[in-house]
């Protein structure tokens, strides 16, 4: 069998293996922002900080949904971009008291 008709070996994750990493990492970063919103909460009782750190766990549980159906790009878009505008916001507003 010659090299041109034998298939390169493929590099990387295979795409049930990039979602059951997305779909943990999700999941990671859902907890991570429970906490977090349970100590800032004992902290500062902001409704515009349970409020932007609902938004981040409503993401979280967005992009864990998009992960299991295969969208794991859109997934990784959304878990990123959404939990740092949230994290964002709510330093921004912190900081303007």
């Amino acid at each position: 069998m010659s090299e041109a008709n034998s298939s390169p070996e493929r590099q990387g994750l295979t795409p049930r293996q990039a979602r059951h990493v997305r779909i943990a990492l999700s999941a990671v970063i859902m907890i991570a922002v429970g906490v977090t919103l349970v100590l800032r909460l004992g902290s500062t009782h902001s409704v515009l900080t349970m409020g932007f750190y609902g938004i981040a766990l409503i993401l979280s549980g967005s992009a864990l949904v998009l992960s299991r159906q295969g969208r794991t790009r859109v997934a990784t878009a959304v878990l990123g971009v959404g939990v740092a505008v949230a994290i964002v916001a709510e330093w921004a507003v912190a900081s303007m008291r």
